[in-house]
C-alpha cells in the first residue's frame, strides 16, 4: 500500500475582522449621528426647514440624538474585543507615519502603505470625530440648559458649535465616500469578514 503526504488544508478564503459589538456600535452610531446631521440640516437650511417644518420637534430629536451619541462607544466597552479594538486605534506606530507620507504623496502602491489592523488614516478619522463630538456634546449642552453658563460663553457655544457641525458634515462627506469606494471594508463592517487577499493589500501587518 502505498503512503501518501497529506497536503495542508489551503487558508480560509475569509478572515475575521470585526465581532457583534464592533458591528454593534458602528451601526448605533452611524444611525444617532445620521440623525444629527439631517435634523441640523433641517434646522439651518431655509429650503429643508420649510420642507419638514415642525421646528420645535426637529429641535428636540436633533438635542436627544446628539445626548445619546456617546452611549453605543460606552456600552461597547463591555466587550473586550471592542476595548482591544480601541487600543488599536489609539496606538500610533513607525509604520503609521509611513502610510501617512504615502498619502500625502498620493501613493496607491500597497507596499507604500503598511498598515495594522487600522490604517493611519482610520486612526486620525476616530480620534478626531470622538473629539469633535465631545466638543459638540460640551457645546450642545450649553444651548440647550441655558442657565449652566453666562450669555458670552453660550454665544461662543454657538459659534463653535454650528462651524464644528459643518467641518462634521464635511469629514463624514469624505468618509462615506471613502467607504463607498471599499466594499470589502463595507462587507468587513456589515458581516464581520473580509477576504484574505484584501486583508494582505490593505492591512499586510495585521495578525488575525
Amino acid at each position: 500500500m502505498s503512503l501518501r503526504a497529506e497536503t495542508p488544508a489551503p487558508p480560509s478564503a475569509r478572515l475575521h475582522r470585526f465581532g457583534r459589538a464592533e458591528r454593534w456600535v458602528h451601526r448605533a452610531t452611524a444611525a444617532l449621528m445620521g440623525v444629527c446631521v439631517l435634523t441640523a440640516a433641517c434646522l439651518y437650511i431655509p429650503q429643508f426647514a420649510v420642507l419638514v417644518g415642525r421646528r420645535e420637534l426637529v429641535v428636540r430629536i436633533h438635542e436627544w440624538a446628539g445626548l445619546t451619541l456617546p452611549a453605543p462607544v460606552l456600552l461597547g466597552l463591555a466587550s473586550r474585543a471592542f476595548r482591544a479594538d480601541l487600543g488599536f486605534l489609539n496606538r500610533f506606530g513607525p509604520h503609521d507615519r509611513v502610510w501617512l507620507r504615502a498619502a500625502l504623496r498620493r501613493d496607491r502602491r500597497p507596499e507604500a502603505r503598511p498598515a495594522g489592523k487600522f490604517n493611519a488614516g482610520q486612526k486620525i478619522y476616530a480620534a478626531w470625530i470622538a473629539g469633535a463630538t465631545l466638543v459638540m456634546l460640551g457645546t450642545g449642552l450649553m444651548m440647550w440648559f441655558t442657565h449652566l453658563a453666562p450669555l458670552v460663553w453660550r454665544t461662543s457655544a454657538t459659534f463653535v458649535h454650528d462651524w464644528l457641525a459643518l467641518t462634521i458634515g464635511i469629514v463624514l462627506g469624505g468618509h462615506i465616500g471613502m467607504a463607498l469606494g471599499d466594499p470589502e471594508a463595507r462587507r468587513g463592517l456589515r458581516t464581520g469578514t473580509v477576504s484574505r487577499q484584501w486583508a494582505e493589500r490593505e492591512h499586510p501587518l495585521w495578525r488575525p
